[in-house]
């Protein structure tokens, strides 16, 4: 009986291996092996308590943001053809990719060594200087680049509503960056990943519901004779078409990046053998419903008029050519969920500040950690605040950048991973 009850009491702090006795080998949280110690990053941040569900919600989050809306202007560098099978080619691989993370990581999770941040993954698997030097970097910086990109996305989407309600007014974008970064510094402070599962259900149902506003809108203006006359040829001539074209195929590929699979797969509460594919059809139900409404019937519409930002076309001479009621809703929608795109993004550096400056060997919500927690997040939001005030075209530096980035470790290290972890023979 005191050995029972010591089993019980000692289970409590994970699994116990059938044939160790009495050693606690998986860690109850994570299900990694509890003999090698958690920093404060995986216990704090990448909490594993989620179900496949919310992992649907994150990757959808990741995925589905606001740079869909200049999937008009990448159709109308490639045209009606190139742009079909560009988008549906780049949807196809990316899906594909994400499945053999997914598989390389429950193949890991399955030996008791689960991985729960990409640049783990790379160190694991191609050795400590890639993840040190190479994956762990990029992955930081096309992260923290899209939280500034989101950052100035927030500030123009709010300066757009201010616009439509005061025609005349003064105020610069500048000043509606400030007022967004003030807003995200308050919900920076949510403690874990897991911790955004109810917002970022949100977020996926505001994903739909601008889409499927701006699906109606591109359709009603379509038909009403507002918009410019309905041009599909591809500009430009010799060089300048190419380079359109590679710009294009990089605004598909940007749209379609994620670049956090291992940290959304490490709030999988244990097992997690399934979950990630399940909520990648949830994610993926999602992208299909959107990417395609908005691109044809924004490309439709428009032609090769199409702006940057297809809601740009709503606005004709500083006129908007639906009702401005529905203009501002549709604004609305995407400003809400911009937020929970930026709140997503800042996770794996949030990690990092975790692991840098809080205690693992102290409660999560002691003085000793949440005071770090706080500073640190906050001038984190800060300084992305500052730049995006400062660079106004930091997006368009993204669109490239985000490029160079995203194909590796979305189009390239998950084939990478998969071949090395399993060896597959060469015929297959």
């Amino acid at each position: 009986m005191e050995r029972e009850r010591e089993r019980e009491r000692r289970g409590e702090m994970g699994t116990l291996a059938p044939d160790s006795g009495e050693t606690p080998t998986t860690h109850r949280e994570t299900g990694i092996d509890a003999r090698k110690e958690l920093d404060a990053g995986a216990l704090f941040v990448l909490k594993s308590q989620g179900s496949w569900w919310h992992c649907g919600y994150h990757m959808t989050t990741a995925i589905v943001s606001p740079a869909l809306l200049s999937l008009p202007f990448a159709f109308g560098l490639l045209g009606w053809p190139g742009g079909v099978i560009c988008l549906t080619a780049a949807g196809l691989t990316t899906f594909y990719s994400y499945c053999l993370l997914s598989v390389v990581l429950e193949h890991h999770a399955h030996l008791g060594k689960r991985q729960l941040r990409f640049r783990d993954m790379a160190h694991d698997i191609l050795g400590p200087g890639w993840g040190r030097y190479f994956v762990g970097p990029l992955q930081l910086a096309m992260c923290y680049g899209s939280v500034v990109a989101c950052t100035l996305l927030g500030g123009q989407s709010l300066k757009f509503i201010y616009l439509l309600l005061e025609p005349d007014g003064k105020m610069q974008l500048s000043h509606f960056v400030v007022i967004f970064g003030g807003l995200v510094l308050i919900l920076a402070q949510i403690p874990s990943f897991h911790s955004l599962r109810h917002i970022n259900l949100v977020s996926l149902l505001l994903c739909l519901a601008y889409c499927a506003c701006i699906t109606a809108g591109a359709i009603y203006i379509g038909h009403s004779g507002k918009a410019p006359p309905k041009d599909y040829s591809i500009t430009g001539v010799g060089i300048n078409r190419v380079f359109g074209i590679f710009n294009a195929i990089s605004i598909i590929a940007t749209t379609y990046g994620n670049g956090i699979i291992p940290e959304i797969q490490a709030t999988l509460a244990p097992p997690v053998t399934g979950k990630m594919f399940k909520g990648l059809l949830v994610c993926y139900s999602v992208v299909i419903s959107t990417f395609f409404s908005v691109a044809i019937s924004g490309y439709w519409a428009f032609g090769n008029q199409s702006q940057g930002s297809v809601l740009q076309n709503f606005m004709l001479d500083g006129k908007p050519l639906v009702p401005k009621w529905f203009l501002l809703m549709t604004n609305v929608f995407t400003l809400l969920q911009v937020i929970a795109v930026v709140l997503t993004y800042m996770q794996p550096t949030n990690a990092v500040l975790e692991l840098k400056f809080a205690d693992p060997k102290m409660d999560q919500f002691s003085v000793r950690n949440v005071v770090p927690r706080v500073a640190f997040r906050s001038l984190s939001v800060i300084i992305a605040t500052l730049l995006a005030a400062m660079l106004p075209f930091f997006g368009d530096i993204m669109a490239l950048g985000g490029a160079f980035g995203f194909i590796p470790l979305d189009f390239i290290l998950p084939m990478i991973f998969y071949n090395i972890t399993f060896k597959p023979p060469k015929g297959a």
